[in-house]
C-alpha cells in the first residue's frame, strides 16, 4: 500500500507520517518512510537546491519531478515486495505548490506528474488541513515557500484536489490533537487494509 501525507508546512504531516510508520511496525508490517523532495541520494541533493536557491517556477517544478522520478524507481521495488510505503509529500504537493501556488496550472502539473511517476498514485492520501495563520505561527523560521499569499493559493489547491478525488484524499483537521489525528489515520488504514490477527 502506498500512503502519502500532504499539507502546508506546519500542519503536522511529518509527525503523522512517523506515527503511522511506528503503528505499522507494531503491527509487524514491512514499512519504509520516504520524504519529498529527497528520499534518495541524488534526491536529497536536489532538495538542498530547492530549499536554498531562488529559481524560476518552471525550473522548480522540473527539479521536484526529477527527485520524484528517482524516488518512484526506488519505492517500486518495496511495493513489489509487499511493503507499506509512507511518503511525506508526493504528487499532490506539486499540483498544490507549483500548479496553484506558482500558477503553472493544475492540468500541466498533473500530466508531468504522470510522466515522472509512470502513473503511480497513492492508495490513500491524508491531507492535513490548517489555515495559513496557524501554520506560519507554528513554523517560526520560514523558508522561501512560506509567503502568506502563496500559501493561501496552495491551501486552496489542496482543498480543490480533495473535492476532485474524494475516494483517495482524506481531509483531516490539522488543529485537532496529534493523538486524535493519528487515531483517524489508523481507522482509515484499517478500513482499507485488513491486518492478519
Amino acid at each position: 500500500m502506498l500512503v502519502s501525507f500532504e499539507g502546508i508546512d506546519g500542519c503536522g504531516k511529518s509527525t503523522q507520517a512517523n506515527l503511522l510508520v511506528r503503528y505499522l511496525e507494531e503491527k509487524k508490517q514491512k514499512v519504509i518512510l520516504r520524504r519529498e523532495p529527497g528520499g534518495t541520494k541524488i534526491g536529497e541533493k536536489i532538495r538542498e537546491i530547492l530549499m536554498k536557491e531562488e529559481i524560476t517556477p518552471k525550473a522548480e517544478l522540473f527539479l521536484f519531478l526529477a527527485s520524484r522520478n528517482l524516488l518512484v524507481e526506488d519505492i517500486k521495488h518495496y511495493l513489489f515486495r509487499g511493503y507499506f510505503v509512507v511518503l511525506d509529500r508526493y504528487v499532490d504537493s506539486s499540483v498544490a505548490y507549483q500548479g496553484f501556488g506558482r500558477n503553472l496550472g493544475k492540468e500541466v502539473v498533473e500530466e508531468l506528474n504522470t510522466f515522472a511517476t509512470d502513473g503511480l498514485i497513492p492508495d490513500v492520501t491524508f491531507y492535513i488541513d490548517i489555515d495559513v495563520e496557524t501554520a506560519l505561527r507554528r513554523k517560526g523560521e520560514l523558508n522561501r515557500f512560506e509567503k502568506r499569499d502563496f500559501l493561501e493559493r496552495v491551501r486552496k489547491g489542496y482543498l480543490l484536489l480533495a473535492e476532485e478525488y474524494p475516494e483517495r484524499i482524506v481531509v483531516l483537521d490539522g488543529k485537532k490533537a496529534v493523538e486524535e489525528i493519528h487515531r483517524m489515520v489508523v481507522e482509515e488504514i484499517e478500513r482499507r487494509w485488513k491486518f492478519d490477527s
